[in-house]
């Protein structure tokens, strides 16, 4: 049994943790998509501007409900979550019951209603997904950005409905990966990757976005990963935001807590 298998309350955090944001609060207005995709646009532009879409502020504040089926399972959480962009994730289940925490060098995680906690590197999240993760990569899939550096490799993009479908020009032989980029804002409206010889699949869906204080930030996501016969549907709902307010990570793991070792 892989990872992926995995006990479900594991997967509930830790898939919070990879997947982007649904945001829906008084402060915040949708975005609405005016922009119409063009094939004049070559590859190079579209890089251009999705980078330049990046959000920018320095940390985030907010709640987001959290909804998760494993085949006939469904479970739903809330969350509060804290980042500090480029530094520290933080998640924390109601009243404190689970607790995760990820920096560019470690991720930890407890669970006070078993009695567990992980303590180590980004292994466990990229057995989850199928691909390397760190923490650049988890920061981008929250905030609607490519996860790799488009300009270390050559491009190609065409039009898709209303998208920019942007591609490696050499796809790798072992994972396949797509974008879709809005054409109004620029952010991806879907990432979309393929491991057929492990019959994976990661499919992140973008369907709206919303301007946060000035910024453009995800509304609307959900989430599809398929490993062999299993597919996760996970869903989330943001129901309050803020951006650089002042925030703490508080994060201790209780004493005599059992590790969770993967293997």
């Amino acid at each position: 049994m892989n990872v992926f298998q995995k006990d479900i309350k594991l997967k509930v955090v830790f898939s919070a943790m990879l997947i982007g944001l649904v945001m829906s609060c008084s402060g915040t207005k949708s975005v609405i998509a005016s922009g119409v995709a063009s094939d004049k646009l070559s590859a190079k532009q579209v890089i251009k501007q999705h980078e330049k879409s990046d959000a920018d502020f320095k940390t985030m504040n907010a709640k987001v409900a959290i909804d998760l089926i494993e085949g006939k399972k469904e479970q739903g959480h809330t969350f509060n979550l804290r980042m500090e962009k480029d530094k520290v994730i933080w998640l924390s289940a109601s009243f404190g019951m689970a607790r995760m925490m990820i920096t560019p060098d470690e991720v930890k995680f407890y669970n006070k209603l078993d009695g567990e906690y992980f303590d180590g590197d980004y292994k466990l999240l990229s057995d989850v997904v199928g691909i390397d993760l760190d923490f650049n990569k988890v920061q981008n899939i929250l905030l609607g950005q490519s996860i790799y550096d488009l300009e270390q490799e050559a491009h190609q993009v065409s039009v898709n409905g209303n998208s920019y479908a942007l591609s490696p020009k050499d796809q790798n032989v072992l994972i396949e990966l797509f974008y879709l980029i809005n054409p109004s804002h620029f952010k991806m409206d879907s990432l979309q990757m393929y491991q057929q010889s492990e019959k994976r699949m990661l499919q992140v869906d973008y369907a709206s976005y919303q301007e946060v204080d000035k910024q453009i930030i995800p509304e609307n996501i959900k989430i599809i990963a398929v490993d062999n016969d299993d597919e996760v549907i996970i869903t989330m709902a943001f129901k309050s935001v803020s951006l650089d307010d002042e925030v703490r990570f508080p994060f201790n793991i209780p004493a005599g807590y059992k590790e969770i070792v993967i293997k």
